[in-house]
Order: structure tokens, then C-alpha cells, then sequence
């Protein structure tokens, strides 16, 4: 009789599942070169994907979703996959791109303020019941 073994890791569903993106998404991150390891494959072609790279895709969907780009991420990425040696270069790298997402931090909370300003007025007008005097064009 013939044993079949269990294939280690999980399918692309399962995949998607754990690391909320599209097993559309997980594709493309291995086609655009983000990915660190090599995804295992079955004997029939189907991915397999391990805990590390499971969470190797959470990192990925943080960065991004953090507005690093995609070449950026590739770069980081092939940084780690070469091993020991290069952390500082990881470093600066990450450095940087905190320091853009700092900036645009500080932008969206000047931006915020804006608008706090704004519900203010309108909160105050509605309360004295001027609020018809607010500015509209015509």
C-alpha cells in the first residue's frame, strides 16, 4: 500500500485567510519578488506555505500599507534573503521609510486639526442658531 504524506505547510487559501490578502496578492508578491524563501511547492504544483513565510507576508502588508513601494519592499527583501551582513543597510532602510511615514503622520494630523476647526464652527453655529450665516457659495 502506497503511504501518502501530509504536505507540510498551507494552501494559498489558507494562506489568504491568516495573512488577509488575496491569494491574488500572495501571487504577485512572489512574481514581484518580495517574498524571502522560496514558496514550497507540491508534487502537483500547488503552493505550500510555511509559518515563516506566512509571516514574512504580514511584515509585506505592513510595509505597504504604510506606504513603502513595491521596489522598496523588493529591496528589503532581497536584503534579508542574502543573510547575515547587511543589517545596517536594512536599517537605514527601515529608518527612512519610518521617517516618511512620521512625516505624513504629522501632515494627516495637521489635516485633522483642520477639520476639528471646521466641526467646531459648525457645531457652534448649529448651537446658536446662526447656522444659516455659514459661508456658501452661490
Amino acid at each position: 500500500m502506497l503511504e501518502v504524506k501530509p504536505q507540510p505547510g498551507v494552501t494559498i487559501a489558507e494562506a489568504a485567510r491568516r495573512t488577509g490578502v488575496s491569494a491574488h496578492t500572495l501571487r504577485y508578491y512572489e512574481r514581484a519578488g518580495l517574498v524571502v524563501t522560496p514558496i514550497d511547492r507540491t508534487s502537483g504544483g500547488r503552493r505550500r506555505y510555511r509559518e515563516i513565510d506566512l509571516k514574512w507576508i504580514v511584515i509585506c502588508t505592513k510595509l505597504r500599507a504604510t506606504g513603502m513601494p513595491i521596489r522598496s519592499i523588493r529591496r528589503y527583501a532581497e536584503l534579508v534573503a542574502a543573510g547575515p551582513g547587511n543589517e545596517q543597510e536594512r536599517l537605514v532602510l527601515l529608518e527612512a521609510h519610518r521617517a516618511d511615514v512620521l512625516a505624513r503622520l504629522a501632515e494627516i494630523q495637521e489635516n485633522l486639526q483642520a477639520i476639528d476647526h471646521k466641526i467646531d464652527v459648525y457645531r457652534g453655529s448649529m448651537a446658536a442658531g446662526d447656522a444659516d450665516q455659514l459661508w456658501a457659495p452661490r
